[in-house]
């Protein structure tokens, strides 16, 4: 680490010299790490990103075609894809997740819903091919649930019966994501990731992920945030709200809510058992054991939508808490 800090250090003499010493940020569930930079006049935000764990040619190329659709992502002032260093604006510190209450959520909801269709209109990424949102990478994620919940964190020994479930229950899940229309997924929108401007609208982070995927992902990782809950009959609503939206635009055919329903609790369930996963290995690898403070609030979305599919009755008996 003092090797990259001096590298760090080194750059920013060349790039940001009136900057002052940089504010370590809070961080987020990769190996990037941000820190603010201020100075005179402007501040900055110092996007620490080493090559041999994370790339930011994605990020470099998706800030370019997001913005170009008319959405608010931090302008690059500078960029070393080699070192991995990116000198980004400042969106301030107003996440959406803080702005967010019983009288703010509809209007907010709605600005959210604004920049997700144009996500959604994304049909190319000038310089950067999206990922596909294949079979494989949905494994993996699912696999997520098996290996770092239930097994590391849990210590459950998986009979062969478990398995013959949870794979049954994976096909299932992975089969209904590819059936749904395709676009470009943020894959990560959600409450954390949105931040509040000046101007109150909204400004998009950790966009570097995104795939082409199903229509319905970005709105159930939005709705069914892991960091705030709302009652089913308000997500409902909303939802319903959205699917209105694509059928306006004619990004979504047939006035289907019963199917349009099914495929947003399916995606989220697919998205739940993921989240589980990932935030015990945050914990257990990464020692950033503050995710595990969400796993109830997942863990119980998963729940509800076991207890409204057939399908996915095997599941319940997987979705304990330590």
């Amino acid at each position: 680490m003092q090797v990259r800090e001096q590298s760090m250090k080194i750059w920013l003499q060349s790039h940001c010299p009136a900057a002052t010493t940089p504010e370590l940020l809070a961080g987020d569930a990769s190996f990037r790490r941000y820190f603010r930079l201020r100075s005179e006049h402007k501040n900055y935000i110092l996007m620490d990103a080493p090559p041999e764990k994370e790339s930011c040619q994605a990020f470099v190329a998706i800030a370019s075609a997001f913005q170009s659709l008319g959405l608010r992502v931090p302008d690059i002032f500078q960029a070393d894809l080699e070192q991995g260093f990116l000198l980004l604006d400042d969106f301030g510190d107003q996440l959406l997740l803080q702005a967010l209450n019983e009288q703010t959520a509809d209007h907010y909801y709605q600005r959210a819903f604004d920049c997700l269709l144009l996500i959604q209109s994304c049909k190319d990424v000038p310089g950067y091919t999206l990922p596909t949102f294949d079979e494989a990478l949905y494994r993996q994620e699912l696999d997520l649930f098996q290996e770092w919940y239930l097994q590391r964190h849990l210590g459950r020994v998986l009979t062969a019966s478990d398995q013959v479930v949870l794979d049954q229950i994976s096909t299932q899940l992975i089969d209904a994501a590819l059936a749904q229309p395709q676009v470009c997924v943020h894959r990560d929108f959600h409450s954390r990731n949105l931040m509040v401007l000046e101007d109150d609208s909204l400004g998009i982070l950790d966009f570097q992920d995104a795939v082409r995927g199903p229509i319905t992902y970005d709105l159930m990782s939005l709705l069914r945030d892991c960091y705030i809950e709302w009652p089913f009959e308000r997500v409902k609503s909303w939802l319903f709200l959205y699917q209105q939206r694509l059928l306006e635009l004619g990004h979504l055919s047939g006035d289907n809510p019963a199917q349009f329903l099914r495929w947003c609790d399916w995606i989220a369930l697919q998205r739940h058992l993921k989240c589980i996963g990932i935030f015990a290995r945050l914990h257990h690898r990464d020692n950033k054991s503050v995710y595990l403070e969400s796993i109830p609030r997942v863990i119980a979305y998963a729940k509800m939508i076991c207890q409204r599919y057939p399908e996915f009755s095997g599941l319940l008996k997987f979705l304990v808490e330590k």
